[in-house]
Order: C-alpha cells, then structure tokens, then sequence
C-alpha cells in the first residue's frame, strides 16, 4: 500500500502565539476552525507538496485524549502524524489481514471560520509509534486549502522526513509492514508527496538515540525536516519559535 503524508501534528497550549511564532518564522499560517467535539482549535501551514502542518490547542482538558496527555505531561510538541489512504475502509481490512489491529474508520469534521463545515474519517492503531489515517469525506481541498496559502516566505516547499522515537525498532519495524504491506527496515518511504512527487522518509529512533523524548513524550515524532526552494536558508529553525519542535530545512 502506498500512502503518502497528509499531515503532521503540534499541539500547544497557545494557539494565537503559537501562529504568531510560525509566522514570524516565515510561514503562511492560516486559521483551520473548531473541531466538531469542540473541545479543540486549530491552524494549518500548507504546502506546496500537498501536505500539512496542523497546530492544535485544546479549549479545555481531553484526558481521553492521547494528545492532550502528552501535551497535559510534557508540553508543547509533536504528538503525531496522518496518511492519506485511496480508500480507508479497504487500506483498513488490509492492514488487518496483514495482522494490525486499527481502530475505525471513525468520523470527524471541523466547521471552518467561513462556516463550510469538513468531514473525514480517520483509523488508528493501538501505539504511538504509527500515524493514523485519515481520509476525507468532503473534498479535501475544503480541508486542505489550495493557492497562495502554500507559498511562504521562508521557501519552504514540503515536508522531506519525519523522524519517529520507538521504544523497540524492530517490532515497529514490523507494524509498519502490515500498515504499509512492505518490508520498511529503519528507513521507511511513504508513497510520492501528494503534488510535487517527491519522497518523503519515516525514520525508527530507538532508545540508543532518542530515549530522552521517549520518556519525556512516549513513542511518537520528534522532529522534522522540509525541503526549501533553492536559495532559500537551510538548517534546524529556532526552537523558541517553532515550540520546542525540531524542525531541519534542506535544499528540494
């Protein structure tokens, strides 16, 4: 199964100053709406590839909520990361014939400041260690915008890689194989970016390399990096800017 990003996850506590850090960082940040529970807001960084960045605070306490536990315990960060399935309910009985128990296809949707109202449906594995899937309902342009809103200041033109923190490489190793039905090994290849076709790279950090964020936020991502246009600056973006997310730039 080929599955390319959707998007990646930040949580915060802050969501105006969280916006207001991105952009002077050179994003074009622009505002997603309330999550239909309504217990969450949120504001997306739109890339020319196609993916996203959402960064989500929380109106009030979720503790069923994976994300905002880890958010409650440690902060503000990277709590996870979404594929684009072709169609959820056959990627999902794949995977569950290939032996990984998902949880779904379960609706979702956000009603956006202009009022449109967005729905999708998402599956998710037991651990952390995996993305969830999510795949729309409404046409994922209404969820994804499209036009200048990809274009930022900064050049950046994608997300290049992901970089995941697992508490035992080998046996994550295995559950993306039954996710992904390939044999990943370490470095796992999504399918081609949504638009530019480009790669994209989920790498396993074990404890030998990322035992500090393991026991600070549990198995999840812990940083990223996006391709910029030539020209542009590479290099990791101020922490104090970016939440405390390690974010990297290389050239596309």
């Amino acid at each position: 199964m080929s599955l390319s990003l959707d998007h990646v996850v930040i949580a915060v506590r802050d969501l105006e100053r969280t916006v207001a850090d991105y952009a002077a960082l050179g994003f074009t940040v622009v505002p997603g709406g309330e999550h239909t529970h309504g217990a969450s807001h949120n504001a997306l960084i739109v890339f020319a590839d196609g993916a996203y960045i959402e960064l989500i605070a929380f109106r009030r306490p979720n503790p069923e909520f994976r994300w905002w536990r880890v958010l409650d315990r440690a902060g503000d960060g990277l709590v996870d990361f979404a594929l684009l399935p072709g169609d959820i309910v056959a990627d999902v009985a794949a995977a569950k014939a290939r032996g990984l128990a998902l949880e779904g296809p379960t609706d979702g949707g956000r009603l956006r400041p202009d009022g449109e109202r967005l729905e999708w449906r998402t599956a998710r594995a037991a651990t952390s260690d995996l993305p969830f899937l999510c795949g729309d309902v409404t046409p994922r342009r209404l969820r994804v915008p499209e036009g200048d809103v990809r274009r930022h200041a900064n050049g950046a033109l994608g997300v290049a890689g992901i970089e995941i923190a697992v508490a035992d490489p080998a046996a994550s190793a295995r559950r993306y194989e039954a996710l992904l039905g390939t044999d990943p090994g370490a470095s796992i290849d999504l399918g081609p970016s949504i638009n530019l076709g480009d790669g994209q790279s989920v790498t396993l950090l074990g404890p030998d390399r990322a035992g500090v964020a393991l026991e600070a936020r549990g198995e999840g991502p812990v940083s990223l990096r996006l391709r910029v246009a030539p020209g542009s600056a590479t290099g990791d973006l101020d922490p104090a800017r970016t939440r405390g997310v390690r974010i990297g730039r290389v050239p596309a």
